[in-house]
């Protein structure tokens, strides 16, 4: 049986809501929503509400806000997740980053501090109550 194989560093370019490619330059502020690919160059503020991938071509001058942040790329500002950052080896990032979970693979350049933030909290429990039956 034969299995078609992808590189692991090749985004899923079906599961994504945006593709920004290296010839985008945007100056000011981005909003997005989904999952996106970033490998342009911005210079202002980058904020998705879910999925931001900043690829090995990515440039950001700005602050970064999202729910999940993937760093390939050079950010220079801070980044801060509502969930979890994950720097891979390329990455390149001088500001800090605040996430519940941080995760940085060898060969990760920051210049910044790391602030890990508590989860979000789950949903209160629900209390039971508990009837003894009498024979």
């Amino acid at each position: 049986m034969w299995f078609k194989t992808r590189h692991p560093r090749t985004p899923l370019r079906g599961n994504l809501s945006a593709f920004l490619d290296e010839g985008s330059e945007i100056e000011g502020r981005y909003l997005c929503a989904g999952t996106v690919m970033f490998n342009g160059r911005l210079r202002g503020e980058l904020e998705s509400s879910d999925t931001l991938i900043v690829g090995e071509r990515g440039r950001v001058n700005g602050a970064v806000r999202a729910g999940n942040v993937i760093v390939h790329g050079e950010i220079t500002g801070n980044v801060t997740a509502t969930e979890r950052v994950e720097l891979k080896s390329t990455a390149r990032v001088t500001g800090d980053i605040e996430a519940a979970v941080i995760i940085m693979e060898e060969g990760v350049y920051l210049d910044g501090r790391c602030h890990m933030t508590r989860p979000r909290a789950l949903e209160e429990p629900t209390t039971l109550s508990v009837v003894a039956l009498g024979r």
